[in-house]
């Protein structure tokens, strides 16, 4: 049998860069992850489930790494990221993509279930930018790409406070990329649809409850809501994320890029 064929990185320019992922063990963010390595660059999985970033990095291979961060706690991201420079020997690229969400209708969000999202999905990436950002304009280069999602550009029902911690990741997203863009260092976000992971399977079991109808009738309304026809898989992301890494992307800086199969379109 004669052996597989290698296939050359799509983004040369990519191998041998030092990446971290947050939420990098399942998901979106373990798809990042993968597709990254694919290129050549070494990634440090970040996540809260240590065992579970372990796993990813170990299936990926690349050198990959696992290192606990719990994106809430600064000292925790501080810790975390220390950690990679020194592993890694470095940093290049960051993705911050951890995430989570809670559904329910907006007049019976507790304050538990408002905060919860925002210390995640807006303070993890707060922190995230913040400390990779200082070491890239010390050493002089980087790049960042933070996972905002469709609920960014337009409020959804039943999310209203992940949507405003969405929304809130793109007014950052945009303010960071031009503070930093005389620096070198480019700022982008990635808006995800329906992307079929464990995150949404939660969301599908808690919109069925909430609206009266079964699991089956939300995927189909998400896939009827999307003009390329179908869920979109974590692979369409990350082949975007790894996009925005590329020097292909070279003049792009403060971006929220749609990638939800035509849902939104401006």
């Amino acid at each position: 049998m004669s052996p597989s064929p290698v296939v050359a990185p799509v983004f040369p320019e990519l191998a041998g860069r030092l990446a971290l992922v947050t939420g990098g063990a399942v998901g979106i963010g373990r798809a990042i992850s993968a597709a990254l390595a694919r290129q050549g660059v070494r990634v440090a999985i970040g996540d809260i489930d240590l065992a579970a970033a372990e796993r990813t990095a170990a299936d990926i291979g690349g050198g990959a790494i696992a290192v606990r961060i719990d994106v809430r706690e600064r000292a925790a991201v501080e810790a975390g990221f220390a950690e990679v420079v020194a592993r890694l020997g470095g940093c290049d690229l960051l993705i911050a993509n951890a995430g989570v969400s809670t559904m329910k209708p907006a007049l019976e969000i507790t304050d538990a279930e408002w905060e919860f999202n925002f210390a995640v999905n807006t303070r993890g990436v707060f922190l995230t930018n913040q400390i990779a950002a200082r070491h890239f304009v010390d050493t002089g280069k980087g790049c960042i790409v933070n996972t905002a999602s469709l609920a960014a550009k337009v409020g959804a029902p039943l999310l209203a406070h992940y949507s405003a911690s969405k929304f809130a990741v793109l007014g950052w997203t945009q303010a960071l990329a031009r503070e930093l863009a005389g620096k070198g260092i480019r700022v982008n976000a990635v808006c995800p649809g329906f992307v079929a992971t464990s995150m949404q399977s939660r969301e599908v079991e808690w919109e069925a409850g909430l609206r009266g109808v079964t699991p089956e009738q939300v995927i189909a309304d998400y896939i009827a809501q999307t003009p390329l026809g179908r869920l979109e898989q974590p692979e369409d992301v990350a082949d975007v994320v790894v996009f925005l890494c590329s020097d292909q992307a070279r003049f792009m800086t403060g971006q929220g890029i749609n990638v939800t199969g035509g849902v939104y379109m401006t």
